[in-house]
This record gives C-alpha cells, sequence and structure tokens, in this order.
C-alpha cells in the first residue's frame, strides 16, 4: 500500500477562546508540488473537508522541496450537534487536532 496523498497538510494551529480552531497554518498540494505557507480559516478548512479533500497534520521534511511526514488524518465529526475537527482517532467535545503546534 502506498503512502497516502494529501490535498492540505496542516503545520500549526491557532484555537479561538471557544477551544474551536480560529486558523491553520499549512501546505496546499497543487500538481505534484506544495503551495508555500497559506493560512486557512476555520470555515474554509470545514468547506475543504466537506468537499472530501485529504486533509493531514505534518511536518515539511527539511531541504525536500515538496516532502512531508504526514502525522494523522483530520476529520470533521458530528458531536451533540456540532461539527467539530478532529485528527483520527480523537474523541473530543471541540476542535482537537492532537499533537499539532499550537500558535
Amino acid at each position: 500500500m502506498g503512502r497516502p496523498k494529501a490535498d492540505f497538510v496542516i503545520e500549526t494551529v491557532r484555537y479561538n477562546p471557544k477551544r474551536e480552531i480560529d486558523w491553520v497554518r499549512g501546505y496546499e498540494r497543487r500538481g505534484e508540488a506544495f503551495s508555500d505557507v497559506i493560512i486557512l480559516p476555520r470555515a474554509e478548512l470545514i468547506e475543504r473537508l466537506k468537499k472530501g479533500k485529504k486533509v493531514f497534520t505534518g511536518k515539511r521534511l527539511p531541504q525536500m522541496g515538496s516532502a512531508f511526514q504526514l502525522l494523522k488524518a483530520v476529520q470533521l465529526k458530528q458531536v451533540n450537534g456540532n461539527l467539530v475537527i478532529v485528527t483520527a482517532d480523537t474523541v473530543a467535545e471541540s476542535d482537537r487536532l492532537e499533537e499539532v503546534p499550537i500558535i
């Protein structure tokens, strides 16, 4: 089985006081390469996940161009009538991206 192809890789996250993601910083796939750093607000991240885009947490490998260490898939879940953004296998009442640096 090959490596999963990511449409967007989240590098860092910013939460608001309600424990929701305010925005994420990451890289977007553009063909075989990735973009420069992009700031993506929560609403846009939700739209991408609803459209079936493959979003992962990860780290860019130094001096390797478009190579990333992918960590966990990011999912959109319904919890108590609210949409929450979590990493795979995470049970949470609010947005939670495990092992992603908070800025």
